[in-house]
């Protein structure tokens, strides 16, 4: 197996259509956008519009930020995206499938600025986000990867980590402690490196099981990332989380692509985590994954399919037996030739337990649940000799000066993902404190969670506690 190296990097909240649905022309070979699609708005006063995808061909300093204000994403929201709006909130049987994006958003509570319902049908071409474009046609794309459910960014990013969500539809209110099983778990039995590198929480720190000894397989990513990729020293398993805050030291904005975040400062992270991989002595054997953790309420015309539910918790009422909306996945290896278009061998289409599936197959330990014995791997669409090389590097285009600045976006109030990651921040143990113990405690007690006023007081919560759970002064 010509695999030694797996580096999956993770993104925030943008589905395949917006970020991928122009890459190719919609055909047989590849499901993309034709351009015509649209969700019909019914309005208050009991009118209808008919409102199309579309793209802003300027790409101005406000459409790197669309949508704008961020849309709904709990499980409520994507039930009413995927399956039509009703006034009662039941499934609408008689509407078209993917036509509630656009009254849901505009049913979102109010916002400044008001919502505009394009601003949810909005998606970017390759000229827009050329360093994610370049890879998906250097190396592959897999337009069959959905977001393991129908949820928003906890349960999501908890399935590519335990194959399970542990029941939980929803980021909060959070359950500490979360002790599921984990893919890093099974590696460590197994004999196998891996590290989690971070821009500033990283929210697998969730999980239970990776506390104590673990901890110090978590690494900052500026700084430890390209290092140990330059000198060869990549474990098994890179899984790399992007920066969620904006941060006023160094003057940096958030690089997840959580709308309304700009997406050019995520382009610009793709391009970094490439160039260390593509320059290292490791790349002949490496096989990087980039995607996001679900499709934040973005436009999506793919209907999400029926898939396996991983277990029998269902604590929220939910069994996890369909997945969530398609994400964006660019699949980059020099054992995949340029151009290709992965998709699954099967009808099961690829979701983020399909990472776990190709650890599992690649280096040997048992499924986590019921989800990633089922998942299709990504092993299949290899080469079985590096054959493609590809770019020797590529620089993400200049991000210009646009609002919101700095000072601006950590003055807002902070957003569902950024409210939860800072109550995170509350439950980790300190460096040296017996976990077990920690997580007894845990069990016996509410989660703190204190309602942040601005994503600057936020940020303070993270910043102290994730250094005390790192040993770090």
């Amino acid at each position: 197996m010509p695999i030694d190296h797996v580096v999956v990097l993770m993104l925030e909240n943008r589905s395949f259509d917006c970020m991928l649905g122009m890459l190719y022309p919609s055909g047989p070979g590849f499901d993309g956008l034709t351009g015509t699609e649209f969700n019909t708005w019914h309005k208050p006063d009991g009118s209808k519009q008919d409102i199309q995808v579309w793209t802003d061909p300027t790409l101005s300093p406000q459409s790197v930020c669309i949508p704008d204000p961020d849309p709904g994403e709990l499980f409520t929201d994507i039930r009413t995206q995927i399956h039509g709006w009703t006034a009662n909130g039941t499934i609408d049987p008689g509407a078209p499938p993917m036509s509630g994006f656009v009254d849901n958003y505009m049913r979102q509570p109010a916002t400044t600025p008001a919502p505009d319902p394009y601003a949810i049908m909005h998606y970017f071409t390759p000229d827009h986000v050329p360093v994610i474009s370049r890879l998906a046609r250097s190396f592959g794309v897999s337009d069959r990867w959905f977001a393991s459910a129908p949820c928003q960014t906890w349960p999501n990013r908890f399935f590519v980590h335990t194959a399970t969500a542990g029941g939980y539809v929803n980021n909060s209110p959070t359950h500490f402690p979360y002790t599921m099983e984990t893919v890093f778990n099974r590696l460590s039995g197994a004999g196998q490196s891996w590290k989690i590198y971070f821009h500033d929480f990283p929210q697998s720190a969730t999980l239970a099981l990776l506390w104590g000894d673990l901890i110090t397989n978590f690494r900052f990513f500026e700084g430890d990332f390209a290092k140990d990729a330059a000198a060869g020293t990549l474990p098994a398993y890179s899984f790399i989380e992007p920066r969620y805050f904006p941060d006023t030291l160094q003057n940096k904005l958030p690089n997840d692509e959580h709308p309304p975040h700009n997406v050019a400062y995520g382009e610009e992270l793709i391009a970094s985590v490439y160039n260390a991989v593509r320059a290292g002595p490791g790349w002949p054997r490496t096989l990087l994954v980039i995607t996001c953790d679900e499709h934040g309420g973005c436009y999506d015309h793919v209907l999400p399919p029926q898939a396996t539910p991983p277990d029998g918790l269902a604590p929220d009422g939910y069994n996890f037996g369909t997945f969530g909306v398609r994400v964006p996945a660019v699949i980059v290896s020099p054992c995949v030739p340029a151009g290709s278009i992965i998709r699954p061998p099967g009808p099961t289409p690829f979701d983020h337990t399909s990472i776990i599936a190709t650890l599992r197959r690649r280096f040997g330990f048992a499924p986590l649940t019921a989800r990633d014995a089922a998942a299709p791997d990504l092993l299949g669409a290899l080469a079985d000799a590096p054959v493609n090389n590809g770019p020797a590097s590529i620089t993400a285009p200049a991000i210009p000066t646009v609002s919101p600045t700095v000072a601006i976006a950590a003055a807002k109030p902070p957003n569902n993902l950024q409210q939860s990651l800072s109550t995170a921040a509350l439950q980790l143990p300190t460096a040296g404190a017996d976990s077990a113990m920690h997580i007894q405690r845990l069990m016996s007690a509410v989660d703190v969670a204190p309602v942040r006023a601005s994503v600057a007081d936020a940020a303070s919560d993270i910043s102290a506690h994730v250094r005390a759970f790192l040993g770090l002064p």
